[in-house]
This record gives structure tokens, C-alpha cells and sequence, in this order.
């Protein structure tokens, strides 16, 4: 019998909230390693071609949105893509070929490909290695059945680029395996993703898992006693009310008249920023097509800084998604069958991914501390009126790290009311 590799392909939780502990799980990684001469394959610079991975979080996003076109979407692209990386490391041929490319790799010589496990190792490492006003922790585990030892190589290289927890697991006891796994999974992301899997196939020889737990405050805080009760218009027919939160301050923001939307950037205290976009009504289509890296990239160029009094909804939204059949329509469907070439994993090529699983969950409140409010007053000029920006209709949202020029979620807030 064909044996079943179970890839779970986690999790992505962001908690944006006050007084982050910061975990220091960064043992003297140099910041600088990302700029060491060597182009990485994951940092995106607009003055530079580079590879194509940036789009690789346009192409999944827009592949979401095609059967929920009204439903919150919000997923990390970082997680996804490191799991299939992780997954990549025990992949030939073109299996191997067809991960890669679905990511944005091209080129695949084996010294391009060990330069993308390597880019993937530097920027997992920076981003592990954020300062005390973030709490930012990725990591990967790999859980595999009791007396099924995979490759050694693929052990050693799942360490070596993407430091991989190793865990056994009696998979003959499918509710035991998963509710080993899921007790790891709740413990990673602080309780917030509490039951990543639902069911194991006792033929499951291998699980992987990538989490994402990212907490951070605003660098302009949102005064929680401004915050009030509006409408929120989910489409030109119906509104829900929520609690709407104000803030009067410096932003940068930039309105593209040729795409019909607002951009304003919400810079978290760190080197983590929240891009907000919000098309003009009846125009989120119209944006959602011109989404990519070079857009995106016009919009930083044109950022100016403005007085805004700015008005966003508090809200908390999850996403779940079969990364298995959004991957099929990409262009990713041979190592879902049983074609499926993981020689690297198992030399018996008796292998196939079954599920590939992935949640996210975004939080987001008023939360920022006092002096980075002390700051921005201090900075005030009251001579220059402020223009109000209300999101009040659907908007999209991009999260990134600037350090290494990635990012980490995505989303499309279409009821802020809604789980």
C-alpha cells in the first residue's frame, strides 16, 4: 500500500497588541547576513529585477479570493512558502521543479537551489532575531511515524536551513498523533490556533509543519477611549456595526488616482510595517487585478507623509485554506499525486503529500505604548489640517518586515465582524 505524506502546511497568527514580551530566541544571528554580497532569493528590491517570489503572494492571494470573493481572506505567504521549501529539500525532478517555479524560483541549477534554501535560512534568521518592541518566532517541526527513519540528508539539511524540530509520533493512533501535534501547535502560537488538524490517516508516515507567531505594537497608538460605534458597508447593500478606532497623526500614504484606491502605511515599532489599502467603492476588483510587487512598489515610491485623522475598525478574523487544491490551480500538482518524486525523503519513492493544511489569525486593537504616543505629539503640527481616511468598506492589508523586504500576511477585511 502507498504510503501518505501528510504535509500541514501552518499557521500564521498575528496578534497586534500592547506590552509585547519580547522572547529572545535570536543567539548572536548577524543582521548583516542578509547584505553579504550575495543576492537573496526572498528579499524583493524595486530597483532590482530579482526573482519572481514577491508575486508568489499575489498569485496565491488572487487564487483565494476567486471563490470568496465576498469573505475575509488572510493567510502568511512566508509560512506557506517556507513549508513547501522544507518539503522541497526531499523533492527531485519535477516534483522538485514544480515547487520551486509555483514559488518563483526559476533556474533551477543545483547551485540556485541550494542559494534559495540559503536565502530562506537568512531571513528566517533575521526575522527570528527582531528587537524587544516585536515578538516575532517562526519555526518548523517534523513529525514522523515511529520506526520510519527518512533520509538522512533531508534530516540533516531540514536542520541545517530551516533549524526543523524532529518529534516521533504513533500515527496506528491517529487521535493520540493528533492531539500530540496539535498540543505543540497551540503551545507555538500562544493558544491561539488550538486544533490545526482535524483528522490523521493512520498510513501518515511523515507530518511537517511551519508556525508563524508574530505580536507587535503600533508605533502610533490608538487612543482606546476615541474608539466609537459605526457603520462598517460590507457592500453597497448591507453594513454591520463596529467599533471604530481613531487616530489623529503623521502617516504615509499616497492616493493612486489610476488604480482609484488609498494606500497609508502603519509602521508597527520594530522594523514590521502594515500596508492598508482602500479601493474607492466598487474599484476593490480593479486593485485586486493590479496587485504585484511592481504595484506595491509604486506605492512605497509615492508614499508622502500626511496629517491623518485615521479611523479603523478593530476587528479579529481567522482564514482556513486547502492549500492542496489553491496549489493544483498554480501550476503545483505532482507532488499531490502519485507521481509524486520525494526520493530525497524516502528512497522507496513511496511517498505523496495528502493534505496540506493552512490557518491563519489576525488581531487587531488599539494596542501601543505611551511613549511612541508621547513621540507623535511631540511631533505634531496643528498648523496643517488633518484629512480623514475612514475604512469603512472592504480594504486589503499587507503585513512586512522591512529588514528583509518580505511579506509575512495578507488579507482582505470584507466584514470585521465575521470569524
Amino acid at each position: 500500500m502507498k504510503y501518505l505524506l501528510c504535509l500541514f502546511l501552518l499557521l500564521a497568527v498575528l496578534c497586534v497588541v500592547a506590552h509585547c514580551q519580547h522572547e529572545d530566541i535570536c543567539h548572536e544571528v548577524n543582521n548583516t547576513n542578509l547584505h553579504d554580497g550575495k543576492e537573496n532569493l526572498l528579499t524583493h528590491n524595486c530597483n532590482k529585477q530579482g526573482s519572481n517570489y514577491a508575486d508568489f503572494v499575489f498569485r496565491f492571494y488572487k487564487q483565494a479570493v476567486l471563490k470568496e470573493a465576498d469573505k475575509n481572506v488572510f493567510f502568511s505567504p512566508m509560512s506557506i512558502s517556507t513549508a513547501f521549501a522544507m518539503l522541497a529539500v526531499g523533492a527531485k525532478s519535477t516534483t522538485l521543479s514544480q515547487i520551486f517555479e509555483g514559488l518563483g524560483f526559476d533556474g533551477l541549477t543545483e547551485t540556485h537551489i541550494h542559494d534559495i534554501h540559503e536565502s530562506f535560512h537568512k531571513v528566517l534568521s533575521v526575522l527570528n532575531c527582531t528587537d524587544v518592541n516585536i515578538t516575532l518566532n517562526i519555526g518548523n517541526a517534523l513529525f514522523t511515524a515511529i520506526g520510519y527513519e527518512p533520509q538522512e540528508t533531508f534530516l540533516q539539511n531540514t536542520k541545517l536551513f530551516y533549524d526543523a524540530e524532529f518529534f516521533s509520533s504513533n500515527f496506528h493512533k491517529p487521535q493520540a498523533a493528533k492531539q500530540q501535534i496539535n498540543k505543540y501547535v497551540e503551545e507555538k502560537t500562544k493558544g491561539k490556533i488550538p486544533e490545526l488538524i482535524g483528522h490523521l490517516d493512520p498510513s501518515t508516515v511523515l507530518v511537517l509543519i511551519n508556525y508563524v507567531y508574530f505580536k507587535a505594537a503600533w508605533k502610533n497608538s490608538f487612543d482606546p477611549l476615541r474608539t466609537y460605534e459605526d457603520d462598517f458597508f460590507v457592500n453597497t447593500n448591507a453594513s454591520v456595526r463596529v467599533n471604530m478606532m481613531q487616530c489623529d497623526s503623521n502617516y504615509n500614504s499616497y492616493y493612486d488616482q489610476d488604480l482609484s484606491c488609498e494606500v497609508v502605511e502603519l509602521p508597527y515599532q520594530g522594523t514590521a510595517r502594515a500596508l492598508l489599502i482602500l479601493p474607492d467603492d466598487g474599484k476593490m476588483k480593479q486593485v485586486e487585478d493590479a496587485l504585484s510587487k511592481e504595484t506595491v512598489c509604486k506605492w512605497d515610491n509615492k508614499l508622502a507623509t500626511r496629517r491623518l485623522d485615521l479611523q479603523l475598525p478593530k476587528l479579529s478574523i481567522s482564514g482556513s485554506y486547502d492549500v492542496k487544491n489553491l496549489f493544483k490551480k498554480m501550476g503545483i500538482t505532482e507532488v499531490f499525486s502519485s507521481n509524486a518524486d520525494l526520493s530525497g525523503i524516502s528512497s522507496s519513492r513511496n511517498l505523496q503529500v495528502s493534505q496540506a493544511i493552512h490557518k491563519a489569525l489576525l488581531e487587531v486593537d488599539e494596542a501601543g505604548t505611551e511613549a511612541a504616543g508621547a513621540t507623535v505629539i511631540i511631533l505634531t503640527r496643528i498648523l496643517h489640517p488633518s484629512v480623514t481616511i475612514k475604512f469603512n468598506r472592504p480594504f486589503i492589508i499587507l503585513i512586512s518586515d522591512k529588514e528583509t523586504g518580505t511579506t509575512l500576511f495578507m488579507g482582505k477585511i470584507v466584514d470585521p465582524t465575521k470569524k
